[in-house]
């Protein structure tokens, strides 16, 4: 080997090296399962009772970003104009959130794409600017990033990535954690900048020493036919199980980004790639009550229970659902709505609002 060619490979490799704690640096790699801190402003927040009425509510709220725009990742291309929303705008989202909120009180609101320290959303901390509208309605909350670092090499960010989920809670929370979901097969690099999906389940204690279980969740949004998001819903379906054999009552709800029965040949044939023909969604449903079930989201009233309202130039209004609350048939549902009078334009994601009876003590 020559002086010239050792010196070559020696200085790639020094290269690569420093590639490679630069990458490490900028970005997270989450512990599979994860302790988290729960918040709990009040001296004492009320404990749920065994057989009392609880009212739920999931929503996506899009990291503020609200309806004004189209942005890059809206179009099937890349090609749509806008990278981020105005300060103005978010302000305005925020406040049109918390109204919506402040109008239902849910007992239990679980949150999806809110950001903190992204420059998409100008760094701002959107956990903390809702909670100081709602403490007084939520003295308990808990936290999960979902996607995080300190810099995405992507034309369209070029900057920080930091979002959560959100459960905040009218009542006690004694234990939380994050779990992480199977991740999107990528190239060694592109994997550590992508979302890595989890769960954030919460436990609130019940007066008779039992628990309830409450899990938030966003899945994968990628193309058909992806590994990672059949494995994310198996994981999930994986973990209620658990909780179904120990006798423990749970409900989880979220952004599934998956169709329910009927609904992929209804969808225009250039909004169906990122779905598939067969919904992975199906591993839940078979299993546990949905809402909405499959019967309300592809029925006579479908338009109804529609929750997804792409920011896309070529729709006027919500076309398909993607956000749902299932729950353990241990639990009663006794109504439930998709609010989309005064929500159409806040989020491209409409609330999913359900009111359950708990088991009562055995």
């Amino acid at each position: 080997m020559t002086r010239l060619l050792r010196i070559t490979l020696l200085s790639l490799l020094i290269i690569a090296s420093l590639l490679a704690a630069l990458i490490y640096s900028l970005t997270w790699r989450p512990a599979d399962k994860e302790i988290l801190p729960v918040s709990c402003v009040a001296p004492r927040a009320p404990t749920l009772l065994p057989g009392q009425a609880l009212k739920v509510m999931t929503w996506n709220v899009q990291y503020l970003a609200g309806k004004n725009y189209v942005f890059w990742y809206d179009t099937a291309d890349g090609s749509g104009p806008d990278d981020r929303p105005t300060l103005e705008d978010m302000a305005s989202s925020l406040d049109e959130v918390s109204r919506v909120i402040r109008d239902e009180q849910p007992d239990i609101l679980l949150l999806q794409e809110l950001d903190e320290g992204a420059k998409p959303s100008h760094y701002q901390d959107q956990m903390a600017l809702l909670q100081e509208r709602l403490v007084d309605l939520y003295p308990c909350s808990a936290q999960a990033f979902d996607w995080k670092a300190d810099f995405v090499p992507s034309l369209h960010i070029f900057g920080s990535v930091g979002r959560k989920l959100v459960t905040l809670s009218r009542y006690q929370i004694e234990h939380a954690e994050r779990l992480q979901l199977p991740v999107s097969a990528a190239n060694v690099i592109s994997r550590q900048f992508q979302p890595k999906p989890a769960l954030l389940l919460t436990y609130l204690p019940l007066s008779d020493g039992g628990q309830l279980a409450v899990l938030n969740t966003r899945l994968d949004d990628a193309a058909p036919g992806r590994s990672a998001v059949q494995e994310q819903t198996q994981a999930t379906v994986k973990l209620l199980d658990k909780l179904e054999s120990r006798g423990t009552p749970w409900l989880i709800g979220g952004d599934f980004n998956l169709l329910p029965l009927g609904q992929f040949l209804r969808l225009d044939a250039d909004k169906r790639g990122q779905y598939s023909p067969d919904s992975e969604l199906h591993l839940l449903w078979d299993k546990y009550p949905m809402i909405p079930s499959n019967s309300e989201s592809s029925g006579i009233d479908r338009e109804q229970w529609l929750t997804h309202f792409p920011n896309d130039p070529s729709l006027d209004g919500p076309d398909r659902t993607v956000d749902y609350l299932f729950y353990s048939p241990r639990i009663k549902r006794l109504e439930a709505k998709v609010r989309q009078e005064d929500t159409l334009r806040i989020s491209n994601h409409l609330p999913v609002i359900a009111r359950f009876l708990l088991p009562a003590a055995q």
